[in-house]
């Protein structure tokens, strides 16, 4: 059993951070030794082993761009060095948790160690800095493990690269599966559009709104993750008066209630700007047995067939998911067969499975 070093940059309460989550609470649970090295204030703090040891490190985003990238290289020095401290360690892999840790990366491949990547972002579409930590990623990472398949394609190494999509806790998961019978009628009564999304244009919020003010008769509830300081920073700086039917949460440590106070989850990325790479919102949505709405292409479609759990609408094209809302959460009939056709489809990401799966390369 070798010893496992985990590096990742930002701990919140995001889809890398929860999926990396599950993967080490499951390694830790069948003894392995692992050393963490993240900020605070997320998902990972709940991480609990008497086999875990963790180190952490100051790292935030700023408005101010370069003052970001100045903090992350500042990050990627600290990790270069301090992984050189486990120069003369043996039977050890190094973990890397999206490709944003690379010091991490660099140092270990330096001191000829194994280095596995678990690849989260889909980087090509992401801007210049992103492009070329992939390409660094593919040159140096002994296995690379991609969400999903369309993020897969965007690679052009081939060798030891991995698909194995991201699931949710078990404990999660047990929580969010519907335990009575009819949940799809009362789901359907409800009445209420979910979405849940990081503070970024990019990411919809602003169509969200919009949606809102379109659809007066339905609940509308949007959870954010960040501060309320910086979500009224930013209904202020983009004009936004929300409407009545609207409800807004800064970042929350539990989401479950919030699946279980709602009928539709929805995800509005905009594929012109941003492709999503999985979609660990959808995954959740579908475990509580929700229809849910999804960009038209990027690996989060793998989870979602039009009409059987849901359907693939552009967020340029708000008209159409005002309409499909509309017929959603006005038949029934439909309403039902779409929520049984979620609980279908997220028994396919099986959590073990994909913890299997993991080990065995970390293992091998």
């Amino acid at each position: 059993m070798k010893k496992i070093v985990c590096f990742h940059l930002l701990n919140d309460y995001s889809g890398s951070p929860k999926a990396l989550f599950v993967v080490l609470q499951e390694l830790l649970d069948k003894g392995f030794v692992i050393d963490l090295v993240t900020t605070q204030g997320g998902v990972l703090d709940n991480l609990k082993a008497q086999t875990l040891v963790k180190y952490t490190f100051k790292y935030c985003f700023s408005p101010n761009k370069l003052l970001t990238l100045l903090r992350w290289g500042a990050v990627q020095v600290y990790f270069f060095f301090f992984t050189l401290r486990y120069a003369r360690c043996k039977d050890i892999v190094f973990y890397v948790n999206t490709i944003m840790p690379c010091g991490a990366a660099l140092a270990a491949k330096l001191m000829h160690k194994q280095v596995v990547y678990h690849y989260h972002e889909n980087a090509f579409v992401k801007g210049k800095l992103y492009t070329l930590l992939a390409n660094v990623m593919q040159c140096i990472a002994d296995k690379i493990v991609c969400v999903s398949a369309y993020q897969r394609s965007f690679l052009k190494r081939k060798k030891n690269v991995f698909i194995v999509p991201n699931t949710i806790q078990k404990l999660t998961s047990l929580r969010l599966e519907p335990s009575f019978s009819d949940f799809a009628e009362k789901s359907f009564e409800r009445k209420t559009v979910l979405m849940l999304s990081s503070l970024k244009v990019y990411k919809g919020v602003i169509k969200f709104f919009e949606l809102a003010k379109k659809l007066p008769d339905f609940n509308f509830t949007l959870v954010v993750n960040d501060t309320f300081k910086n979500i009224n920073n930013f209904l202020s700086d983009n004009k936004i008066i929300p409407s009545a039917n609207i409800t807004v949460y800064s970042q929350q440590t539990d989401i479950v209630s919030f699946y279980k106070s709602a009928s539709v989850v929805l995800n509005l990325s905009d594929s012109s700007v941003f492709i999503e790479t999985f979609g660990l919102t959808v995954l959740e949505a579908m475990t509580a047995g929700l229809p849910v709405i999804v960009p038209e292409i990027g690996g989060i479609t793998e989870l979602v067939e039009d009409g059987i759990n849901g359907y693939r609408i552009s967020v340029r094209s708000l008209d159409k998911i005002v309409e499909q809302l509309e017929k959603i959460l006005s038949d029934r009939e439909l309403y039902i067969q779409l929520a049984h056709g979620a609980i279908q489809m997220a028994k396919k990401y099986d959590c073990q499975h994909m913890v299997a799966s993991i080990e065995k390369i970390l293992n091998e």
